[in-house]
């Protein structure tokens, strides 16, 4: 546990300055264009290399050195972070740059959070992988409490590149303890043949999680309700200008109690544990999330604290339906199949999410931004109540591959 704590306090530095970053970046698209579609075409550009190129990422995780994936992962980003801010200490940035920059976050998350996620498993015992868990999604919203009202006073303060200087140094700081920490490895069977190829890695990937039904289902809905929440989520800052007539501390609020949502999520599963059943535990969070941005979809212009109490109750329900699911991933998937897992499940729940981003802008100048999150209630509702009623789901646990 010590080497885990060690490894997950590095990257929470890292994520901390990658959240401010991406403030301040997107802030930066609102203002400079004020249009929904930049900003969804941004969005497209942070998914589109991870749902490419996940599946590959996850097999090269299964076979390759995990702490070597998180150093050049986090180096490759930080060095892409150091061009933008040479870009914008020279006046000469474009709206181009930040998509590519955009794009090269993104390879580096496909390869950088598979060998997180199934590093974990083999650094903290079974029994404590929910509560780890929770941590982490703690961790996520404290990442999101902090940098957007940082992120919004830092604008006013300092040029854009000090910012980006800030999450090259908290990079550094990921990377610096893996340089002295061992990061454990999954034992691989060799076979008469030797060593499988990475496409025969992928292939018994795929069969593992198409031949796992209730996985399969849960990716659907997964699928289904990324389409929609990705839009409206990417919307926010125009949502917050245009309707709540509100700046850079505004959009911070909501941000911020999501964060706070996330860590107060984390905190109830991590000192209540869930519902025995996980699935249970993480249907019945999807359901409360649903209703409220169902309710946060139709608020006047002047409930802005009315919706940012909203978003603090996603949050809190987001971070344990994410948490219970993935416990229950890390406890039942094969460690040495961990990488390829997750990834390809994420690649196929994400697939869709570039054209529901690309429908955005479109969708919201013919029919407002908030439908967006109507539809988004809705359906995550009427998903996670009739996924309780499907056996296949109620038993995801207990019908795995691995059982």
């Amino acid at each position: 546990m010590t080497r885990f704590a060690v490894v997950f306090i590095g990257q929470a530095f890292s994520l901390f300055g990658s959240r401010l970053v991406q403030f301040a970046l997107v802030w930066w698209l609102t203002m400079e264009s004020g249009s929904a579609s930049a900003l969804a075409f941004a969005s497209i550009m942070a998914i589109l290399p991870q749902v490419l190129l996940g599946p590959f990422a996850g097999t090269l995780v299964d076979r390759w050195n995990r702490r070597t994936i998180l150093m050049v992962s986090d180096g490759v980003i930080a060095l892409a972070v150091v061009v933008l801010a040479l870009l914008f200490a020279q006046g000469s940035v474009q709206m181009w740059h930040i998509y590519v920059l955009m794009a090269v976050r993104s390879l580096g998350g496909a390869f950088q959070w598979p060998a997180m996620q199934a590093s974990t498993s083999l650094m903290v015992p079974e029994e404590h992988l929910s509560r780890i868990s929770g941590l982490n999604q703690s961790l996520q919203g404290l990442a999101n409490i902090v940098a957007p009202p940082l992120g919004a006073l830092l604008l006013e303060l300092i040029p854009i590149q000090n910012i980006l200087a800030i999450d090259v140094s908290t990079a550094i700081l990921a990377i610096g303890p893996l340089f002295f920490i061992s990061i454990p490895q999954p034992r691989r069977e060799a076979s008469a043949e030797g060593r499988p190829s990475v496409l025969a890695d992928l292939r018994e990937g795929f069969r593992f999680v198409w031949g796992w039904k209730g996985l399969m289902m849960i990716v659907g809905i997964a699928l289904v309700i990324n389409l929609l929440t990705n839009p409206a989520f990417t919307l926010l800052p125009i949502l917050v200008t245009n309707h709540y007539n509100g700046g850079a501390i505004e959009l911070a609020w909501f941000q911020s109690a999501n964060g706070v949502g996330m860590i107060a999520g984390g905190i109830l599963l991590g000192v209540w544990g869930g519902f025995k059943s996980r699935i249970k535990t993480a249907m019945s969070a999807m359901i409360i999330m649903g209703g409220g941005l169902l309710i946060f979809s139709f608020l006047p212009g002047d409930a802005l604290l009315l919706g940012v109490g909203l978003l603090f109750v996603f949050g809190t329900m987001n971070s344990i339906a994410n948490a219970s699911f993935f416990a229950l991933l890390q406890a039942t998937v094969p460690a040495d199949m961990q990488g390829r897992v997750f990834t390809m499940m994420m690649s196929l729940i994400m697939s869709m999410t570039p054209v529901g981003l690309a429908l955005a802008g479109p969708v919201a100048d013919l029919f407002g931004l908030r439908i967006w999150y109507t539809v988004a209630g809705v359906v995550m509702i009427i998903m996670s109540v009739g996924a309780l009623f499907v056996p296949t789901i109620r038993q995801l646990e207990e019908e795995s591959p691995n059982s």
